[in-house]
């Protein structure tokens, strides 16, 4: 299975210039949705000047902001890193130095950085289904060496019960195995997380400044795990793994805890929203976090591109058929995304053959 991860490059949402291309539609008529980005992000504020002109420095405090804003205990390690992308992409290189290769298992559907980069480091990527991890038989864990788990799920949206997680890292350490889990969509979901504890035995957490912050451009995220794990990481990635203007406004946003108090009801708001709009217009069972829903529905090929055509961009999956709508930002984009899906009359009408 190794193969099929190596030879698909990911996709992300995001590709407005594509859309402009293939569409012709100009860039700034577009309403862009196929990010889980908040569209209201935190405000950034004027950067001193010594910020630029100044190396950055591991001894900045960052480190305890982040163990503040996660809650992760003293015997953690919390290493500022170039978003979790550039976790997800060193992490493999380190397990095949201390433990050489071997079996990964990473959701399906999920964030395809994940089996890329370790299919791409060698390892053999096997996926997991959703129905898979809920049940009751967790043999399929014995095969494995490593589980990359994303909670909530992107785009499904799968939560699962904390000691769910906890008793597969426990079965995995046994042998020596690791738990990653990819927790860029946690925010609104304080009782699924597994920050406070970070440092037990083969658990690695990732968190992400990008999805819920609004700040997917800073490339600012943090590693929770053991000390000698995530110091072994932080050498691998070398010095300055994270910019100086990037640990100065990841230090502000973290500490802004009024802002975010607010930010989770807003998404909270707002993701109701949006279901009950795909619901009315025909879209039913949307599932999700607060920063994106998502649909299966056999005509999802179509949909997107009949939204495209009205110069609204959703991201679209084919395995299963399914369709992940972002969040509007503004009013006049709420408006935008209703009259068009209104106009989607077969969403509706089942006797449509699509």
């Amino acid at each position: 299975m190794t193969a099929a991860w190596q030879n698909a490059e990911p996709e992300h949402g995001g590709r407005l210039n594509a859309a402009v291309q293939r569409w012709g539609i100009p860039r700034e008529q577009w309403l862009d949705l196929s990010t889980g980005i908040n569209p209201t992000g935190w405000p950034v504020p004027e950067l001193p000047a010594a910020v630029w002109q100044r190396l950055p420095e591991p001894d900045d405090g960052l480190a305890e902001v982040i163990r503040h804003w996660t809650g992760a205990p003293a015997a953690a390690a919390c290493l500022p890193v170039a978003g979790s992308q550039a976790a997800i992409m060193a992490l493999p290189l380190l397990r095949a130095r201390l433990h050489g290769r071997g079996r990964v298992g990473v959701p399906v559907p999920g964030y395809r950085e994940h089996g890329h980069s370790w299919a791409g480091a060698g390892f053999e990527v096997v996926g997991v289904s959703p129905q898979q991890a809920a049940g009751s038989d967790t043999g399929w864990l014995d095969r494995l060496d490593v589980l990359v788990w994303i909670h909530p799920n992107n785009p499904g949206g799968q939560l699962l019960p904390p000691a769910t997680l906890q008793a597969w890292c426990r079965r995995l350490q046994r042998r020596g195995g690791w738990l990653v889990v990819d927790q860029a969509f946690i925010e609104g979901y304080p009782d699924h997380g597994l920050d406070r504890h970070a440092g037990e035995p083969g658990l690695i957490i990732l968190r992400s400044l990008g999805k819920f912050f609004g700040l997917a451009g800073l490339r600012a995220g943090a590693v929770l795990g053991e000390r000698q794990l995530v110091d072994l990481l932080a050498r691998q990635l070398g010095p300055w793994s994270l910019n100086g203007p990037a640990r100065y406004l990841m230090a502000k946003a973290l500490l802004d805890s009024d802002w975010q108090a607010r930010a989770v009801a807003d998404l909270q708001a707002a993701s109701s929203r949006l279901g009950d709009l795909l619901q009315r217009q025909g879209l039913a069972a949307a599932s999700g976090t607060l920063l994106f829903r998502y649909v299966r529905h056999p005509r999802a090929a179509r949909i997107a591109d009949d939204l495209a055509r009205r110069g609204i961009l959703v991201r679209r999956f084919d395995a299963p058929a399914a369709l992940r709508f972002g969040l509007p930002g503004t009013e006049a984009d709420w408006q935008k995304l209703a009259a068009a899906l209104a106009e989607l009359t077969y969403l509706i009408d089942q006797s449509d053959p699509g």
